[in-house]
């Protein structure tokens, strides 16, 4: 298996899923309760959605957060031991399904939004996921995508696609084996929407408030019908 690929962030994924619940639970990760999970919320809520389904849904938290708010979500994840602690939690709709499986043969159901927030890190996955999701979007639906910020997360590599290692840099020390995640520049991120059909209402920085810089990036795409 190659070190950076799709297969490899899933892998990695499967043995961290146990300390990433607790670390969502237990509110461990500053940039989400600050900044990020309120703007991918309020990013969905905004467009006044029926029904949502949540790609790379992890512990279910934002199903949760969204099917309170009344709204009918379901959260899909290739991880069944994430989906089985947002199972428990007992709010919401949940399946274990793989990227590649999204589509409107196997889900039977269209959403007024599809959101995927910081979920989409992979290569050919993340091109299949853009190419599938206009098929499960109802009529003048919504494609919502929050993840990290290609400025701020460049560092001092060139900034243009491919692959990096992986960090858990800033967690617990029950993480191991760090996911390869596949970088791609804002253009690239634009190009994903349009090539697939849809055209992009706006993009958001969310700052955040401790360091004033962007704690990541949102993308609010609309199906052009």
């Amino acid at each position: 298996m190659k070190t950076l690929s799709d297969k490899k962030i899933v892998d990695s994924w499967k043995k961290n899923a146990n300390p990433w619940v607790t670390a969502i639970r237990n509110g461990e990760i500053d940039s989400r309760i600050e900044t990020t999970n309120h703007a991918i919320f309020n990013a969905v809520v905004e467009t006044s959605p029926k029904s949502v389904l949540d790609i790379g849904c992890g512990e279910g938290w934002l199903v949760r957060e969204l099917t309170k708010a009344g709204i009918n979500t379901l959260g899909v994840d290739v991880v069944p031991k994430l989906i089985s602690s947002a199972v428990k939690e007992g709010t919401g709709r949940y399946k274990v399904l793989a990227y590649d499986e999204i589509s409107y043969e196997v889900l039977e159901e269209k959403y007024d939004v599809v959101v995927s927030n910081f979920s989409l890190l992979g290569d050919e996955s993340v091109t299949n996921i853009f190419r599938n999701v206009p098929s499960i979007l109802a009529d003048d639906g919504y494609f919502i995508v929050q993840t990290v910020h290609p400025i701020i997360s460049c560092g001092n590599a060139q900034y243009k696609d491919g692959w990096r290692k992986g960090t858990w840099d800033g967690f617990n020390n029950e993480f191991i084996d760090p996911a390869p995640w596949y970088f791609r520049t804002i253009d690239s991120w634009k190009s994903l929407y349009v090539d697939n059909g849809f055209y992009l209402i706006r993009i958001e920085e969310p700052l955040s408030k401790k360091t004033n810089t962007a704690a990541s990036i949102l993308f609010v795409g609309r199906i052009e019908n």
